[in-house]
């Protein structure tokens, strides 16, 4: 009974006090096609070491010569073995909040150092001690400007991770706040156009992704003097935050957010994953969750305290910062360890080995007749490319030769239905992209015209 922890008479007892005969009437509302009937085919009934042994055959099988050509908001990087077994220390791997600054002080201090870590690679002069995720970490971002202009209305590129625009909407959808999306150009970048157009003197912060969802890095500062014109703010979401390494960070930005899951954290099936929010210090009290302060104790010793943790733990449900009440601190650590291990140096020579890596694979796919890389602007280590028919029929000829070969972006993007977005790391070797640019030249066998690659 490991699984199934109630007895036979417990659950007739539980089904008795809702007033249902059986269990099957609990799940009346699934369409009978989609229930289950019968037992599943398994093997079995097996041994610990059995199933353990199952498991590891099936990992092994499944994942064997694969090369993962996927990003679209979580990267597969490399993670040193010394992470894990720093993470796997009691004294972090146990701890659950640091509400007791006098026996948590050394998961203050590795907040603290995430912390000084994320001003440093966003330009910005104050972050929190991370969130959730991604995803809710921009939409707080967006109700933090909320709060600070006392507005109801926000602009958002469409060139922001889809899911993130999905996660706002539900947020807001209730709220009274009008979210106004703008197109992209010709380059893959912000319409500039269409954002001087959706700009109105209700407009409490415009919100765009670099690089966005396309790999393609925006210019800030032309985004942030539109913005700044209407005394909006800009916030600026990051998914891929190794770009960092090389790329100027937005510091004309009022708020820099996004996923940090490229530091040391794994994809691991979408998380957990690690958010972060970065800001100024004058809206230093509108910053959600949780912040981290370095003190001096009665005999002068450095220490680390929980400052401004305006949460509805603290403070009034309505006066809350956030009601998301705690932080990815595990995660954050990660984060803090791999950076640490790298260095500024370390750091930079990763993200220009990802963009190298990238390139080639752009200038690779390019020479597969029929193949072109549509946006002209500058990327990182993701980036677009054009095939001559519907992706998926592509894609599926990829994984038949062990090549999952990016993002369809016709699910998000029905203009795009024959575009790939595709994410080169440090984790694909260049035998691979050789090996999966040949894929595409036998597929396609000499293809049909398209424009010039631009990559």
């Amino acid at each position: 009974m490991r699984y199934l922890p109630n007895s036979p008479a417990e659950r007739a007892a539980m089904l008795e006090a809702t007033g249902h005969q059986a269990i099957e009437e609990l799940f009346a509302q699934i369409p009978e096609e989609l229930r289950l009937r019968g037992r599943l085919n398994l093997p079995g009934p097996l041994s610990e070491p059995e199933i353990l042994a199952f498991f590891r055959q099936a990992a092994s099988e499944s994942s064997r010569e694969y090369v993962s050509l996927l990003g679209a908001g979580a990267y597969a990087h490399y993670r040193p073995v010394s992470i894990d077994a720093l993470l796997s220390r009691g004294e972090f791997f146990t701890a659950y909040t640091p509400y007791q600054a006098e026996i948590a002080q050394g998961t203050l201090q590795a907040m603290f150092e995430f912390q000084t870590l994320m001003t440093q690679l966003t330009g910005q002069e104050v972050a929190n001690a991370s969130l959730y995720d991604g995803s809710t970490a921009a939409t707080e971002a967006v109700l933090m400007a909320l709060r600070i202009t006392r507005r109801e209305r926000v602009v958002v590129a469409r060139t922001l991770h889809p899911e993130y625009r999905e996660v706002l909407r539900t947020y807001v959808r209730h709220q009274g706040v009008e979210v106004k999306e703008i197109g992209y150009a010709a380059s893959g970048r912000v319409n500039l156009d269409q954002l001087q157009a959706a700009l109105e003197r209700e407009t409490a912060a415009v919100v765009i992704q670099s690089p966005n969802f396309f790999g393609t890095l925006e210019d800030a500062a032309p985004i942030a003097e539109i913005a700044h014109r209407s005394n909006s703010l800009l916030i600026v979401a990051i998914t891929e935050p190794l770009s960092l390494g090389i790329v100027r960070p937005p510091a004309e930005a009022d708020i820099v957010c996004g996923e940090a899951q490229s530091f040391g954290v794994p994809v691991a099936f979408g998380g957990p994953y690690l958010g972060f929010l970065a800001t100024r210090e004058k809206f230093l009290r509108q910053m959600p969750g949780r912040l981290v302060g370095q003190t001096r104790d009665s005999k002068g010793r450095r220490g680390f305290v929980l400052t401004l943790a305006t949460r509805e733990q603290h403070i009034r449900r309505e006066k809350a910062t956030s009601n998301i009440c705690t932080n990815q601190s595990l995660c954050a650590l990660a984060a803090t360890i791999y950076l640490s291990l790298l260095g500024k140096r370390g750091l930079k020579a990763l993200a220009e080995h990802n963009l190298a890596k990238a390139h080639y694979a752009a200038q690779q796919l390019c020479t597969v007749p029929g193949m072109a890389t549509p946006f002209g602007a500058p990327y990182f280590n993701e980036f677009v490319v054009q095939v001559p028919a519907e992706g998926e029929e592509l894609l599926a000829a990829l994984r038949a030769e062990k090549v999952i070969g990016g993002l369809n972006l016709r699910k998000f993007y029905p203009e795009l239905a024959n575009h790939l977005l595709v994410c080169v790391t440090e984790t694909v070797s260049k035998a691979a992209i050789d090996r999966t640019a040949e894929v595409c030249r036998r597929y396609y066998s000499g293809g049909l015209p398209f424009p010039a690659c631009r990559g």
